[in-house]
């Protein structure tokens, strides 16, 4: 049992709520896990509702499994008999099992792995248009799968006659959902589509489920796409007792269907909601909330909040404007070592935030240098990803022909007419005759069953290694030669034409050009440079530990988090840097010219502040390397969207000390200056 004399106002209000649609706003911090919580015990206890009646819904298994067994444990598991907690797609599931027969479907559908998906897609392109690729398959699965969240259907998908690929996609749609049927089959989109169409179609189908559920509760309801507001709006019709929790100021998932509307139109879609908002903030200090009510206030389509807090105002919010990337990443090191000594921190209580995981490069060398342990949350260390690796390979085999492993992975990459099979030749061969692997690619034609192409293509492949051999040999022209290679070897087009989304494509694009900027610091800071020696210093960071894609045993460790803004969300910890307030980064430069991409970007920054419990320090460059060569950055718009009285500008150069007097005058000409730039 819970104690209503625990929870503040508001969320006693919530908590008591039984009937009728209720929107809650539960800003950052403001204890909703707890108040969802308790508000189903509420049910089960105080008004006696059957366990089997009460729906909760969200959108991870294991968030699903955590609110179960919060419950679990002040019920005991014997109440929860027959309640549902779960997942969109696993709801689903449920519902269909069931009466997937009335859509022309047996019970014993299959449902389609994404492997599954790409297989049945080829086969269709390929009998449709004879050149199509994988690439194309790929392309087409993920407009199908936006169309299908949507709620899109084959014969609505209109094509446009520009974008050749949705051109693929109107043709290839109706028969992919035709073949599934046929085969009995669905693939993951389809549960939520088909659970839609079974309600609306079958009228008793959809007046059982709704008294079945009659109290219906749905978690990171900003998060939601059109097709899943489709299905609580049915699911709810009757009784309307629909409990809807989340924060349109940290609706930051655009880019994956969700639309910020269905919270913001909740109200007019649900008459007579009561609209509950939790203000309390239990985790930051009033000035990181100060700064973050006054950034997120200039959005323009949100719900009016603002977070507060008992705690005190706390620390000032400190601004480092740094002279470049490597600065900016040393000045944070600089901050955790003094930071740990003045209030005896662990390692784990600090995080450093960033826009896109390509900036945590110059972060994981500091760290590194510094012996300081760290984990990166929501992507691979720099230096394992296969984009990095690939470059890396390319200069490995230079600086040492022999090595076979890094050579048999760039010998048909990106594809030259080199394929698996000889390949296997060449390695056969190799064997056979007691050469190595360089040896027998300079004089390939020796090797027998090759094809003439074959031949041609290997020649050009070794006179393109030779060439750039001896191009590395200068250690002056090293970052020049480096650009030039990658050029040549198209490496960027590579990654588009394998890529079916354009921005994983351009992530990972990003990630090679970072190597530009590896070297670019190298170069500055060895006296004595050459290819071997930035080799050795990227060898530093090999990760021959186990890999761990579990995101608690990462934050269990003591260790330096580093993660995206996007990752970040849910998490907290005492000191946070967010990095790269730049224009460019935050806001990203695919969106400075869109008012309602700027909005969600300016979310995002809402999220990385109040991820910080008692310090925020924001940290931005002058000049960032881009291919290598410096260029001068803008300060990012929202730092001026902070008052100047919260944002203290420190120098990197000095201490970070200072006397409330010098802050003010700095804060002053900071934001004077910064104003005149951004043109306010």
């Amino acid at each position: 049992m819970f104690d209503l004399d625990s929870l503040n106002p508001q969320q006693r209000e919530a908590v008591s709520h039984t009937e009728g649609p209720l929107l809650l706003l539960a800003g950052a911090g403001s204890g909703k896990t707890r108040v969802i919580t308790c508000r189903i015990v509420s049910l089960l206890q105080q008004s006696a509702v059957p366990a089997r009646q009460i729906l909760a819904v969200t959108f991870t298994n294991k968030a699903a499994r955590e609110m179960r067994q919060r419950v679990e444990e002040m019920v005991g598991r014997k109440a929860c008999k027959g309640m549902v907690i779960a997942t969109f797609h696993s709801l689903c599931v449920r519902i269909l099992k069931a009466d997937i027969e009335r859509l022309g479907y047996k019970k014993n559908f299959s449902i389609y792995s994404a492997a599954d998906q790409q297989q049945l897609v080829r086969r269709l392109l390929r009998d449709e248009i004879v050149d199509a690729s994988s690439k194309d398959a790929d392309q087409v699965l993920w407009q199908i799968s936006a169309a299908k969240n949507q709620l899109i259907g084959p014969g609505d998908f209109i094509s446009s006659s520009r974008d050749p690929v949705s051109c693929m996609t109107a043709l290839i749609y109706p028969r992919y959902q035709k073949e599934l049927k046929a085969y009995n089959a669905v693939d993951f989109d389809d549960l939520l589509v088909l659970a839609v169409q079974l309600l609306e179609k079958h009228p008793d189908l959809l007046e059982h489920y709704q008294q079945f559920y009659r109290y219906q509760m749905v978690d990171e309801y900003q998060d939601t796409n059109p097709v899943q507001y489709r299905l609580l709006k049915l699911l709810a019709g009757g009784h309307g007792n629909l409990c809807v929790v989340g924060d349109d100021d940290q609706s930051i998932y655009g880019f994956r269907g969700a639309d910020v509307a269905t919270i913001l139109n909740f109200e007019r879609d649900f008459p007579g909601t009561r609209l509950i908002k939790l203000e309390q903030n239990y985790r930051s200090t009033g000035n990181i909330l100060a700064a973050a009510n006054a950034l997120i206030k200039n959005n323009r389509q949100r719900k009016e909040k603002a977070l507060w807090t008992a705690a005190g105002a706390g620390p000032p919010i400190d601004y480092l404007l740094c002279d470049d990337d490597q600065h900016e990443a040393c000045q944070v090191i600089e901050r955790i070592h003094i930071e740990r000594g003045r209030r005896e921190l662990n390692y784990s209580d600090f995080a450093i935030l960033y826009r896109t995981n390509s900036q945590s490069r110059s972060f994981e060398e500091q760290l590194r240098y510094e012996d300081i342990p760290y984990v990166l949350i929501g992507g691979q260390q720099f230096f394992d990803r296969k984009e990095v690796k690939d470059v890396i390979a390319y200069l490995k085999v230079l600086l040492n022909p022999l090595d076979e492993v890094n050579l048999l992975r760039i010998l048909n990459y990106p594809k030259r007419n080199i394929g698996a099979g000889s390949a296997d030749k060449l390695i056969r061969y190799s064997a056979e005759t007691e050469q190595s692997l360089w040896s027998v690619l300079k004089q390939s034609e020796q090797v027998p069953e090759l094809q003439p192409r074959t031949h041609e293509a290997i020649n050009g492949f070794v006179e393109l290694l030779e060439k750039y051999r001896k191009r590395f040999q200068p250690a002056l022209r090293m970052l020049e030669t480096l650009r030039e290679m990658l050029q040549e070897l198209q490496l960027a087009e590579e990654i588009y034409r394998q890529e079916n989304d354009p921005q994983k494509a351009r992530r990972r694009i990003e990630n090679q050009e970072e190597i530009l900027n590896a070297m670019a610091a190298y170069l500055e800071r060895d006296p004595e440079p050459d290819l071997a020696g930035f080799l050795d210093k990227v060898s530093l960071f090999d990760d021959d530990g186990p890999k761990q894609n579990d995101k608690e045993k990462k934050l269990a460790q003591n260790a330096v988090t580093l993660m995206s803004l996007h990752s970040s969300k849910g998490l907290e910890f005492p000191v946070v840097f967010l990095v790269g307030m730049e224009e460019g980064f935050l806001p990203h430069k695919k969106s400075i010219y869109e008012t309602f991409d700027i909005d969600e970007e300016r979310r995002l920054c809402y999220v990385g502040i109040t991820r910080a419990e008692r310090q925020l320090v924001l940290l931005g460059a002058g000049r960032r390397r881009k291919y290598g060569k410096l260029e001068q950055r803008d300060p990012s718009r929202f730092l001026v969207e902070i008052p100047p009285e919260l944002l203290v500008r420190c120098d990197p150069e000095k201490s970070i000390e200072s006397t409330p007097e010098q802050q003010e005058k700095s804060a002053s000409n900071f934001f004077s200056g910064i104003g005149q730039l951004l043109g306010d």
